[in-house]
């Protein structure tokens, strides 16, 4: 399964956008899926993912601001942030997880993201 997000965008501090994600291939509802973003400069992240049951999992960075969600029907998921602070700005991506099996690094697929800039 591949994954691409979309939604991107400038927005001001203390902000809010929402991120989608659609889905090509297989087995999308049996996959763990994650949102990561990549700041400049900075190394790729994990800031949520989101188990086959619907459960979210974040990072201390975004919890509490972040809320990730997918649509196994719609083969899409979704992150909806809130209170965007200048330190959110990075790519966001979306992906499958897959936990202690890979190093983010080790990724066989990453799609082009999309950009996210918070800024007055």
């Amino acid at each position: 399964v591949q994954l691409q997000a979309s939604g991107g965008g400038l927005v001001q501090p203390g902000g809010s956008l929402r991120l989608s994600c659609a889905a090509s291939g297989r087995d999308f509802s049996n996959n763990e899926v994650g949102w990561f973003r990549q700041a400049p400069g900075k190394q790729r992240e994990l800031i949520a993912h989101i188990t086959t049951s619907g459960k979210a999992i974040y990072a201390d960075a975004v919890k509490a601001r972040f809320t990730a969600s997918r649509d196994n029907a719609k083969n899409a998921m979704y992150l909806q942030m809130n209170s965007l602070k200048p330190e959110d700005t990075a790519v966001y991506y979306c992906n499958r997880y897959y936990g202690l099996d890979l190093l983010i690094d080790e990724y066989p697929y990453w799609g082009q993201g999309t950009l996210v800039t918070v800024s007055s």
